[in-house]
């Protein structure tokens, strides 16, 4: 049985859609004229001029990964709520479809990699807009370094590990966007510390490229490198490509058109995308009385099962609580195709079938 089947298995806790188990395998990163895979080859490029053999790349490790793998692993507290099956997809109630391509960090360590990037497809539930989508692409960056490598230093470890870290990153965003001003930002993530995000100021506003850090100590102790150091990065492909390619919609990635794809190839990175298509948003109205168990990205999968790719935005755009103390949602979704103009038939096809199945799938009281 392949992975794609195991995701179709009928447990309990399942909760992946037929839209997501569609994108499975369809691995734009790998696609050389694709904007991801002209992306991606530019950030290996840069790795192996810097560090000519040293970087180990994968591209095609399996996204279906355990939850001690996607959170344990990375040390990803066990309240916190991206183990939610609000957040994340879950094929069974110990098996998931990674949320970030720091999933392979720990078995990569114990395989005996020092240096690597892990490029791949990521899933998470989301709320819908131009620049979410459930389904986007990640790269991942691992450097470990042992004791003789900072002995001489006059720095510790961690020092060494985080100047070697913003010194390589800044390298990289001067190689994709060119000469530009850049700042660094102290953050939070539970896998590194201390953490740090990289923004860059790019057609007159500040830009956040990718988060980073040096990686916590039990990560590397517990996957045999006790001593050593390490720093971490990561970044969205997509969000990175949108600026550079100037592509005004996360939808478009995954677009067959050939007035999309011809526009893209090999090593051309930062051809502006030119749109070949201006169809107007088609807004519906939907309001109802919202129970316990009602959230936004509940809803925007079922708004998503039945439109696919044809929803644009799903906006709260009113919400009051009445003197019987329930709770009214009013939200408007934006119907537009990126290829071609909708009839009015299908758009009100589209809405009563959403509104026929939040009714009956989330348990609400329309109004």
């Amino acid at each position: 049985m392949s992975f794609v089947d195991v995701v179709k298995e009928d447990d309990p806790t399942n909760n992946v859609p037929d839209t997501i188990y569609s994108k499975i395998g369809l691995q734009l990163h790998r696609r050389d004229n694709h904007p991801l895979g002209i992306l991606k080859n530019t950030i290996y490029d840069y790795f192996d001029k810097s560090f000519p053999g040293q970087f180990v790349k994968f591209d095609d490790l399996c996204p279906l990964v355990s939850t001690k793998q996607n959170f344990d692993d990375v040390l990803v507290p066990a309240d916190h709520v991206s183990r939610s099956y609000n957040d994340t997809y879950y094929v069974d109630s110990q098996t998931v479809l990674r949320c970030h391509t720091s999933a392979h960090q720990a078995e990569l360590l114990r395989e005996g990699h020092r240096h690597f990037l892990v490029i791949g497809d990521v899933y998470r539930r989301d709320s819908i807009d131009s620049t979410h989508y459930p389904v986007f692409h990640q790269m991942e960056g691992f450097r470990v370094f042992s004791p003789d490598d900072w002995s001489g230093s006059g720095m510790d470890g961690t020092a060494y590990a985080a100047t070697d870290l913003k010194k390589t990153l800044e390298g990289l965003a001067t190689h994709l966007f060119g000469a530009v001003e850049m700042r660094w930002v102290d953050t939070y993530f539970p896998f590194t510390n201390p953490s740090f995000e990289l923004e860059i100021y790019f057609q007159g506003d500040w830009l956040e490229v990718l988060g980073c850090g040096v990686t916590e100590q039990e990560i590397l102790k517990s996957n045999g490198r006790t001593d050593h150091v390490a720093w971490a990065f990561g970044l969205g492909l997509e969000r990175l490509a949108m600026v550079l390619f100037d592509i005004p919609d996360i939808r478009l990635f995954w677009s067959n058109d050939q007035r999309f794809t011809s526009q893209f190839s090999k090593g051309k990175l930062g051809v502006k995308f030119k749109p070949f298509s201006k169809f107007p948003p088609c807004y519906k109205d939907m309001s109802f009385w919202i129970n316990d168990e009602f959230t936004e990205n509940n809803l925007c999968e079922v708004v998503r099962g039945i439109a696919g790719d044809l929803v644009e935005e799903v906006k709260l755009i009113d919400n009051f609580t009445n003197k019987k103390g329930m709770t009214s949602h009013c939200y408007r979704i934006a119907y537009r195709s990126m290829e071609r103009s909708l009839t009015d038939e299908e758009i009100n096809d589209m809405q009563w079938n959403v509104r026929e199945e939040v009714k009956s799938k989330l348990r609400v009281e329309l109004r």
